[in-house]
């Protein structure tokens, strides 16, 4: 995969360093006061509508600096639902993806009560295709998250919408791994070294965008209605791969 394909999202101090074979993402160290991400990504210049994926497949090797990194990392497909800094402009949506994801104990990014929301994960999310113009007529609500009843409700309200399945992996990702997403139909397979870990006859709609990154940020909409989101201290760390392969 010709590297000149991708964006770069480069906050103060971070850095996405070429390799032989594919990248070093890097973020450095910071207290909870800076948003520190280094991103690669494919569809900066695309509408939401347009962007490049329908069932694909991707392979990486992958490996991080530390387990317990403080914030996101991971590589896969999403539809990049909250990218109101996006240009052309995009307006928020409901979730689609499908990645490997990991999140830091601070984060809890799951709706329904037996799916996992942290950790590092295989993962998959799918929402019907509701225009993004309901999302906004739906923003005099927000509000109503700070009180937790209602946001407790509202948090039941778009498990029904929000469908999501996963699975927490048991590896060292500090090592070397072979990572292989397969994203077509009627669902998700997901492998390490070559060994299914995870599928699902769940699978993301409509056209996704490829995402590789590391970040600082956390939010958790936790089953009470208890809602946080924001970045973290920590040390730098940073998120290396290698032999990137996409088939469509």
């Amino acid at each position: 995969m010709l590297k000149n394909q991708f964006d770069l999202l480069l906050t103060k101090n971070a850095s996405a360093l070429p390799t032989e074979h594919g990248w070093k993402l890097a973020i450095p160290d910071g207290n909870r006061s800076t948003y520190r991400v280094s991103q690669v990504y494919d569809y900066a210049k695309f509408s939401r509508e347009a962007f490049p994926h329908q069932a694909a497949e991707l392979g990486l090797q992958a490996r991080v600096s530390s387990p317990s990194l403080p914030g996101t990392w991971g590589f896969g497909f999403w539809n990049d639902p909250f990218s109101l800094a996006a240009w052309p402009p995009r307006l928020p949506c409901l979730p689609n993806a499908c990645w490997f994801f990991y999140a830091s104990p601070e984060n809890h990014l799951s709706f329904h009560q037996q799916q996992p929301g942290s950790g590092l994960l295989a993962q998959v999310f799918r929402s019907p295709p509701i225009p993004s113009i309901f999302s906004v007529l739906a923003l005099p609500g927000l509000p109503a998250l700070l009180w937790k009843p209602a946001s407790r409700r509202l948090r039941q309200l778009a498990g029904t919408l929000v469908r999501q399945e996963g699975q927490h992996l048991d590896l060292d990702p500090t090592e070397w791994h072979a990572y292989r997403l397969g994203w077509g139909q009627p669902g998700v397979s997901f492998s390490v070294d070559g060994k299914i870990v995870f599928q699902t006859s769940l699978a993301p709609v409509g056209k996704l965008g490829l995402v590789i990154w590391i970040d600082n940020q956390f939010m958790a909409w936790q089953p009470d209605g208890t809602i946080r989101a924001g970045t973290l201290a920590g040390p730098g760390g940073w998120l290396e791969i290698g032999d990137v392969e996409m088939k469509r």
